[in-house]
């Protein structure tokens, strides 16, 4: 891998050393007023299919989790530093979330933590849009966020479609596995992904050399025998596929991308949405102190971590390493730092990970794994770039349709 091991840069939020005051100092000179940082996170309510397995049913705490671990990473250096962070939550419709953000702005918070849909956000970031508020997207993979639809007053935590597809498509590459058979799922976001997929193949050279639209029929798995006519159906539909290296699945809403592995009509890996598949976070990571990050985590929470955990995780340790870094509370001081090209936070996973100064999405390394297994991190070897290799991965900036920031 071209990551070199530092666990001691990936470890907890160290405390930051305080300078003690020399012994001339006067008895009676003045304390440090203490900084309180007040996050807020928001959740909106939104419909979603049964998972295809029960192993897969979201918790109820889904992000929130990852925000409360990142506070408490917050304070445990800012008790060293007279700083102390507390985690506002709003979960609900729409109308809910405008209504609670907007109150609780008016009360003093600054930072949102969003997961929401695409139309949502924008929503809220235009209700934001002449208020000292910095918004961080944890909870949305979509391009035009960070694109022609991108605002200023929002970073974007949350991996992108073409980042998520650009990792795996690299490790592809670096297989020789060039030659990809896609079948594409029915809803708006299979459409989306799918077309991320199109656009590395064709940055990194692979080919799709076919593509198949799949029908969902989800009655099927919840009868009994439904698992024989799954096993009947994927073969017939695979059957007489060009040749192929892989068989890409797009599901993003992962409603049968499971169906794939071991019923193809021959035998070939499955990656995508199942299978081998990209992600901001992996439960089995244990490089560069991942594992006292993922039991700190399980004993708050009692489960794993997922991604969106992870996600909202990054979002609050880049609010309180803006405030240790700065020793302030100062909406204006920490938004110039979290945005300028100095500003940068450790995030457990080999180097320390940055906003792209183009369209506020942060530039991080993404894993690509099995369910139970890391595979392997993508930027691969030999991909380079001539400022960051992790901008091989994503919109670069010569490509960006961003107009909100300054190019």
């Amino acid at each position: 891998m071209a990551w070199s091991s530092n666990a001691a840069a990936q470890t907890a939020p160290q405390p930051i050393p305080i300078p003690t005051p020399s012994s001339s100092s006067p008895s009676t000179s003045p304390q440090p007023q203490g900084v309180t940082v007040q996050v807020l996170y928001v959740k909106e309510d939104r419909e979603k299919d049964l998972p295809l397995s029960l192993l897969d049913q979201p918790d109820a705490d889904d992000g929130i989790a990852g925000a409360k671990l990142g506070i408490a990473d917050d304070n445990t250096t800012g008790r060293f530093l007279n700083q102390s962070y507390k985690l506002d939550v709003i979960e609900g419709s729409l109308d809910d979330v405008l209504k609670g953000a907007a109150e609780k702005v008016a009360a003093g918070d600054s930072f949102i933590i969003a997961d929401m849909s695409p139309d949502s956000l924008l929503k809220l970031s235009d209700a934001m849009k002449d208020k000292p508020v910095q918004i961080f997207n944890a909870g949305n993979p979509d391009d035009r966020l960070r694109e022609e639809d991108c605002r200023a007053n929002v970073l974007h935590t949350a991996p992108t479609r073409s980042m998520l597809a650009d990792a795996l498509a690299q490790y592809l590459v670096w297989k020789r596995w060039p030659n990809w058979m896609m079948v594409v799922g029915p809803s708006p976001n299979d459409q989306l992904l799918a077309d991320a997929y199109r656009r590395a193949a064709k940055k990194f050279g692979a080919k799709i050399v076919e593509e198949r639209q799949f029908k969902v029929d989800t009655g099927n798995r919840r009868a009994d025998g439904g698992y024989e006519q799954i096993q009947q159906q994927i073969p017939q539909f695979m059957q007489g596929a060009k040749d192929h290296d892989v068989v890409l699945v797009v599901d993003e809403d992962e409603v049968f991308a499971d169906y794939f592995p071991y019923r193809t009509w021959v035998s070939r890996p499955i990656v995508g949405s199942a299978g081998l598949v990209p992600t901001s976070w992996h439960p089995s990571l244990e490089l560069w102190g991942g594992t006292q990050f993922q039991n700190r985590f399980k004993r708050l929470t009692g489960r794993i971590m997922r991604p969106i955990d992870y996600d909202a995780w990054v979002a609050t340790r880049v609010i309180g390493e803006a405030v240790s870094r700065k020793r302030t509370s100062d909406f204006k001081v920490l938004h110039d730092f979290i945005h300028s090209p100095k500003f940068d936070v450790a995030a457990f996973k080999g180097v320390a990970v940055s906003f792209r100064g183009w369209n506020g999405q942060l530039r991080e390394p993404i894993i690509v794994g099995t369910p139970k297994v890391l595979v392997s991190v993508s930027p691969q070897q030999g991909f380079l770039h001539q400022f960051s290799v992790l901008d091989t991965l994503g919109i670069d900036k010569p490509e960006t349709k961003c107009k909100a920031y300054t190019q």
